[in-house]
């Protein structure tokens, strides 16, 4: 019999050299971060943005790291040994799947890659959804985006998504809404970031893609009445209110066309300004393109823009955000905000001058709110403890209710680490605390015929009732009273007389009753 030549020693993976050992370490800590962090996220019972930016973006980050670290050691290996001895390793890996040992390795190689593609496929997605909530947009940046976020959680739109304003549908606008978040995130790193955050926002998508999804300008309709409380600065806080109907109109040509201050945006006219500021509160050109094509320009006598300089201006077509300016973002001013809480109930309007001095404290400047919430506590414990002794034992429960509220007030509105408070951030509706309307409704605005847009105050609103004024000028108001005396048939409800598409027809037949009121036959006794 023949000598059995020995078997060749096997040689070690490619897998083990310095550099993979310490890809695999990055890989194996990272990989048990994101399943920690994954059972804590689903077991907590709040949403923390820390833990998902690291269980979806940060660690399977450095995961993927490693993953590049181990290959590119292995790689480097193979390069090493193939320069040592070229004839034992081939140019490139060789897979035959006769050999037991080349077919488990295959098989072990597509079952790892199955859950690897899986795992990254899931985590992808957690990752595209968490990006788009709202505690990664509000919370992430918690200095820089804190007041957006306040404000957001204490308007109207609480309950929408910051990405359904900010972003919308569509790949197209995801991805320039990334391309963005990749500066941000840069303005943030290396602290780059404008105190306050300038707005408007420039690059922001056309509202009839973002709030026309859910508010249909067609459907704006009449009026609506708006009700005012405010309080005095007095030691009593007198309290007034004023009711007023707004006219909101809209409309369109099919529902029928109406005026109103949703006229600018019937879809109809068309109308178009240059703003010579970055905030859009100076408006000097106005161009208006009505539904039957007619062209006007007004221009601002008191500063006119040259022929030149109206050719070379950007020029923005009017839509819902140059009114509404702030809907998700509203900073109150001091005594809008404490009214509200005087209206709500939080405040106690019995403790004297409180509107005063609530307003006051909101009002001083501070370096930092936790200086501010200080300040707020001391000030008013002070003035109570000082001027109203006897007010302060009883009703010390009041007052300490008071400090919190107005400590909440400022927390919610008032942002001094970014210089960021209602005066810095103008707020389009209305006109009492910023141009407003009046940024085109100023009387100034005249066209080549001598044509003027109007600031006529009732053209937008109807005062109807004061509570400072005389009963008089106010409105009456009671139960409904039916314009024909019905008499006994006054129980009955309306449609027992009024039927779809038909006027009142009597029961019997009794020929032309126009002249005859209900009551004369039907006796209220009856």
């Amino acid at each position: 019999m023949g000598e059995i030549e020995p078997l060749a020693p096997k040689r070690p993976s490619l897998f083990r050299n310095y550099i993979s050992f310490v890809g695999a370490a990055i890989v194996i800590a990272s990989l048990a971060s994101v399943v920690l962090l994954f059972f804590i996220e689903i077991t907590s019972a709040v949403e923390n943005p820390y833990v998902g930016i690291l269980t979806y973006i940060i660690f399977p980050s450095i995961l993927m790291f490693g993953l590049f670290v181990v290959a590119l050691g292995m790689l480097l290996e193979r390069r090493r040994r193939r320069r040592i001895a070229p004839g034992a390793i081939t140019a490139y890996p060789k897979l035959d799947l006769n050999d037991p040992h080349a077919r488990r390795a295959f098989l072990t190689f597509l079952v790892i890659t199955f859950f690897f593609i899986s795992a990254s496929a899931f985590g992808s997605y957690r990752a595209f959804e968490f990006t788009e909530s709202v505690p990664f947009c509000g919370q992430t940046c918690h200095t820089v985006m804190k007041p957006e976020f306040m404000s957001y959680q204490a308007g109207a739109h609480a309950r929408v998504r910051c990405v359904d304003c900010h972003v919308g549908s569509g790949a197209g606008w995801y991805a320039r809404s990334k391309l963005s978040g990749a500066y941000q995130l840069y303005s943030v790193t290396f602290n780059k970031f404008s105190r306050p955050i300038s707005t408007p926002v420039h690059n922001l998508r056309p509202a009839p893609e973002t709030c026309e999804q859910c508010h249909w300008p067609e459907k704006f309709f009449g009026a609506q009445m708006k009700v005012f409380n405010r309080y005095g600065y007095d030691e009593q806080n007198t309290a007034r209110q004023r009711r007023m109907l707004i006219n909101v109109g809209g409309g369109s040509s099919t529902t029928g066309l109406v005026t109103g201050i949703h006229w600018h945006m019937n879809i109809a006219n068309e109308v178009t300004y240059i703003p010579t500021d970055d905030h859009r509160q100076v408006i000097p050109w106005v161009q208006i393109k009505d539904r039957e094509g007619n062209v006007t320009q007004y221009y601002d006598r008191t500063r006119p823009l040259s022929p030149e300089q109206i050719a070379a201006a950007d020029k923005r077509r009017m839509d819902c955000v140059d009114c509404h300016n702030r809907p998700a973002h509203v900073y109150l001013p001091p005594d809008v905000a404490v009214d509200q809480a005087f209206v709500s109930g939080r405040l106690d309007p019995s403790i004297p001058y409180l509107k005063r001095k609530a307003v006051e404290v909101l009002s001083n400047p501070y370096a930092t709110t936790p200086q501010a919430l200080t300040s707020i506590d001391t000030s008013l414990n002070e003035f109570y403890q000082t001027n109203y002794k006897d007010v302060y034992s009883q009703k010390q429960a009041a007052i300490k209710g008071a400090v919190t509220e107005v400590q909440r007030i400022f927390q919610n509105y008032f942002f001094p680490e970014m210089k960021t408070d209602w005066q810095t951030h103008p707020n389009n509706i209305g006109h009492l605390y910023f141009s407003g309307c009046f940024r085109c409704h100023d009387g100034e605005h005249v066209s080549n015929t001598g044509k003027v847009i109007t600031n006529n105050c009732d053209v937008c609103h109807t005062v109807i009732y004061d509570s400072a004024g005389p009963p008089e000028n106010n409105a009456k108001t009671g139960s409904f009273q039916h314009p024909v005396d019905l008499g006994a048939l006054a129980v009955h409800k309306c449609e027992y007389c009024h039927k779809a598409n038909k006027p009142f027809q009597h029961p019997v037949n009794l020929g032309d009753i126009s002249m005859f009121q209900c009551v004369e036959c039907h006796s209220k006794k009856q």
